[in-house]
């Protein structure tokens, strides 16, 4: 596929999502970590003109001077932003400036596209698309915080329900001890987080080649698991205790039965489905009941060909560090990844919720361990 129509075609995807929004649900922000729809359609809008056109593009006007303050997010060489938390104060811009911003860069992208050959360039475009994907994911989850904090659970889609996702197998996998390659290795795209591509070593491990479903998770709950400290991290035993933690997110009881908000409405929680929206916590404290534990992102990588995956972000055992001989780039592309070394842990795979072709085994998510609004899951070593 052209890159010209492969931009055509993931812009489209992001405008597409949000036909089912109302206008007052583009500029909510109920919580610092997830962005009003109209800054996401703004700020992946923005990185096209300041990463490509601004440089690349002859004679290129910005669309609008202040959009670079308003619409920036954590590129320190790129200039100063608004706070993070701000990002829902701004009744201003019109989303339908917004929408006249991301025409006028398409316009102006598609020409340049069309017209070049220089590597540089096409690199930062494929970044930058899969920077679109990675908010058109984002989309989707801060939606869904917005409308699931609503207290008349609306729905967003009838059909999108997202979160009944079934297991088609039931079993472990064996990994043999040994030396492994981990890394992306290719020619094809991939972040500077998955460069550097160097050995681990292995013990022998056990596997399940399916996630943890809602109903044994149930299992988990009513054994009295979020009132017995023995099974959580200290960090995790205070986040519990501190935000009265009870249940997966979403997860509401009505009239004795659990009840989930999906972006198709409030519905009844399936026990086949595979459980989402758990943190870090949530799945080490459920590894220890089961008297097993999370795979370190290693022996996920490894194992990975040996399993269905796709539907949640697993999270691993593993925190988000710098692969051997990782460098970053100079500049603001530089700030991508690695300024966020600290404190996450790494999730595998990808979610109902990723774009289509996004991920890849390699793929390192990273967020903080008691974030839980992104469609996250469980897998099991024995």
């Amino acid at each position: 596929m052209a890159l010209s129509t492969r931009y055509q075609q993931i812009r489209q995807e992001t405008r597409s999502f949000c036909k089912h929004l109302t206008i007052e649900d583009f500029s909510i922000q109920v919580v610092q970590f997830a962005s009003p729809a109209k800054w996401h359609l703004a700020h992946t809008t923005w990185f096209f003109e300041t990463f490509i056109l601004k440089t690349y593009s002859d004679n290129y006007k910005v669309f609008d001077d202040d959009f670079n303050f308003l619409f920036n997010s954590y590129y320190n060489n790129v200039g100063s932003r608004i706070l993070q938390a701000n990002r829902g104060n701004m009744s201003r811009p019109s989303i339908d400036k917004v929408f006249e911003y991301r025409s006028y860069v398409d316009k102006h992208m598609i020409t340049l596209l069309n017209t070049t050959t220089n590597k540089r360039l096409l690199d930062l475009v494929t970044l930058g698309l899969n920077h679109e994907q990675q908010h058109q994911e984002l989309l989707v989850t801060d939606v869904k915080y917005m409308l699931g904090h609503n207290p008349l659970f609306p729905v967003f889609n009838a059909d999108y329900n997202l979160v009944n996702d079934y297991n088609i197998n039931n079993a472990l996998v064996t990994i043999k001890a040994g030396n492994y390659t981990i890394g992306h290795q290719g020619d094809d795209f991939c972040y500077d987080n998955e460069l550097g591509v160097h050995q681990v070593y292995l013990n022998d491990f056990e596997i399940h080649n399916h996630l943890v479903t809602n109903g044994e998770y149930l299992e988990f709950m009513n054994s009295g698991a979020y009132s017995d400290f023995n099974l959580w991290l200290d960090e995790g035993w205070t986040w519990v205790n501190q935000n009265n933690i009870k249940a997966p997110l979403y997860w509401h009881k009505k009239d004795d039965e659990w009840y989930q908000y999906t972006l198709a409405g409030l519905q009844k929680v399936d026990p086949l489905a595979l459980v989402s929206h758990v943190s870090f916590f949530e799945a080490q404290a459920f590894a220890e009941w089961k008297g097993m534990r999370l795979p370190t992102e290693f022996e996920w990588e490894i194992a990975s060909q040996k399993f269905e995956w796709g539907k949640r972000w697993e999270w691993t055992n593993s925190a988000y560090l710098p692969y051997p001989n990782f460098v970053k780039e100079n500049g603001a592309v530089g700030e991508y990844n690695g300024k966020f070394m600290s404190s996450k842990m790494v999730l595998r795979g990808a979610s109902v919720a990723t774009s289509k072709n996004h991920s890849r085994p390699t793929y390192r998510n990273f967020f903080n361990p008691a974030q839980r609004w992104q469609y996250t899951g469980i897998r099991l070593v024995k």
